[in-house]
């Protein structure tokens, strides 16, 4: 006997994974430039400065970049998402 699935899919939930795809597509590429935007500077101070050189080891560096790129895709993502709620309540009121 095959398996019933007893949950209810709501008429929003469409639009609530195409929300939420477009919040991980916006977060991937701001990702992505700020990635690209704070591995550039730290590089050239860890190869320029002279405190750099000498303080900030590979691990260190890659801590920096990679914490700029979680945080543009978390603050990205965010507020697309509250965008999209924001919209959607906007919408229900007229």
């Amino acid at each position: 006997m095959a398996a019933r699935n007893f949950f209810v899919r709501s008429p929003k939930e469409e639009e609530s994974s195409a929300a939420i795809r477009e919040a991980v597509l916006l977060g991937g590429k701001n990702a992505a430039i700020a990635g690209t935007v704070v591995a550039v500077p730290t590089f050239v101070a860890c190869r320029v400065l002279p405190w750099a050189k000498h303080n900030l080891n590979y691990t260190a560096q890659a801590l920096i970049i990679s914490t700029a790129c979680v945080a543009g895709f978390f603050i990205t993502a965010d507020k697309t998402i509250l965008r999209n709620a924001r919209q959607n309540t906007i919408g229900r009121r007229t």
